[in-house]
């Protein structure tokens, strides 16, 4: 009956969405839900208890945030549910390695996140989160009311019992494991026929190919991307390709932290999560956030430093929302680029990754496919689609727009390899912008 009732609860309020009086009531009501948390973790967490020491909930945003680095060490004591590390990593690695992902530990649900900066994390979601979190995605992401029969697909790394609970009588789900071939997909998706199709940008544009070159068809009524950023270029494909708006699902091991509104702009769901912006030197409105996850009690996430890059978006979104509206996820800390001034001393420049994909994508509007790999400070790899890396036009083009940029922040133009695109294997993220050298 608990689990029921919060998936009804954050069903209405992902469908409620816009409907807030103003900024300043919805604060108001934000902040009772964070101070109330709080104290509820205080009470069940052993860890935050200690971190916090003497600072009190209602000033809870002097407590010293936290990392993935710091959750990890502090797993066993952080968690409210009193599972260990050890029996964790155990079970979702036995769920990994026999792609059964129905195990859990009583009524939690262990998961392993894909761990892109290189050290996987786990994750722990209990029984009723699940639901609510079932209830909060239906809400905010199902085309038409729960009321209404919906198939969905989901292509995704790894199942969870996390992902079927959107399962119901009128909802049906179907996992679609990237490590299949894609070929087996196509059959599969053209006997099922969903209604929506959910997938990182890389899968979606391989379908959004073979849609255009008749090697599929299906026809859902909505596209959304989740797992990987979405590009300005592939999801301009993609939308053609649909005929359609291709909606996004910000989220990772740390919440359901942003989805798009009906218009297609990406918004932070504060009403599940409270993230404050710790802005970025030089850029005016793009920020690393830090989360606190108001929803969850298994694993709480209080002022949880995340590794990404977003922009808010310059001006309110016509849809009438007050959550903050997200221009673009610009990626990861990790792969912001370096170079060097051109002035006396050579200080270091940073060279945000949503310059490099600008720059890109200015070039040539031929280029379908690419991937920029920093791999020394004076050195990157440009990855092109086969047809634009023998054009020497386009190089030539690439070049110039690498030189401009490096122009404008007055920094050394970097020596420029070419080599044929490469998409990640089935399991992996795309990272169009990575930095592989590291400082």
């Amino acid at each position: 009956m608990r689990n029921a009732l919060a998936f009804i609860r954050y069903y209405r309020l992902g469908r409620r969405r816009g409907e807030w009086t103003g900024r300043e009531p919805f604060d108001r009501w934000r902040e009772k839900r964070v101070v109330k948390h709080i104290d509820y973790v205080r009470s069940r967490s052993a860890f935050y208890r200690e971190w916090w020491g003497d600072i009190p909930s209602s000033r809870w945003r002097e407590f010293p945030p936290i990392d993935k680095s710091i959750l990890m060490s502090h797993f066993d004591r952080l968690n409210t549910a009193g599972i260990a590390l050890n029996q964790a990593l155990n079970v979702a690695a036995a769920a990994e390695a026999s792609r059964n992902f129905k195990p859990a530990i009583g009524d939690v649900t262990v998961g392993l996140s894909s761990g892109t900066s290189g050290n996987r994390g786990v994750f722990l979601v209990g029984g009723r989160e699940r639901a609510g979190w079932a209830g909060a995605m239906l809400g905010k992401m199902l085309p038409g009311s729960i009321f209404s029969r919906a198939s969905v697909a989901f292509f995704l790394r790894a199942n969870s019992n996390l992902y079927e609970s959107v399962r119901g009588k009128r909802i049906s789900f179907a996992f679609y494991d990237l490590l299949d071939p894609m070929a087996d997909h196509f059959a599969r998706l053209e006997r099922q026929r969903p209604d929506v199709i959910a997938a990182p940008p890389s899968v979606l544009r391989r379908l959004a190919e073979a849609l255009r070159s008749g090697e599929l068809d299906v026809r859902p009524r909505r596209i959304i991307s989740v797992a990987e950023v979405l590009d300005p270029l592939d999801r301009d494909y993609i939308g053609r390709a649909f005929g359609q708006i291709v909606h996004q699902v910000y989220q990772c091991t740390e919440g359901f932290l942003g989805c798009t509104c009906p218009l297609g702009t990406l918004h932070l769901n504060e009403d599940l999560v409270y993230i404050e912006k710790e802005y970025v030197p030089g850029r005016t409105r793009t920020f690393v956030p830090i989360v606190t996850d108001f929803s969850r009690t298994t694993q709480p996430i209080v002022r949880y430093r995340l590794n990404d890059l977003l922009t808010e978006s310059e001006h309110p979104c016509p849809c009438g929302s007050p959550f903050t509206a997200i221009e673009r996820i610009e990626g990861r800390c990790d792969d912001i680029f370096y170079s060097t001034s051109m002035e006396a001393g050579g200080e270091p420049v940073i060279v945000y990754p949503d310059f490099v994909t600008r720059a890109i994508i200015a070039a040539s509007p031929e280029i379908g496919q690419y991937r920029v790999v920093q791999t020394a400070l004076d050195r990157w790899t440009v990855q092109l689609e086969s047809p634009m890396l023998r054009d020497e036009t386009i190089r030539e083009r690439v070049r110039q727009e690498v030189a401009a940029l490096c122009g404008r922040l007055r920094c050394r133009v970097p020596a420029l390899e070419f080599a044929p695109y490469s998409p990640p294997a089935g399991d992996r993220k795309l990272r169009r912008i990575e930095r592989s050298w590291r400082p």
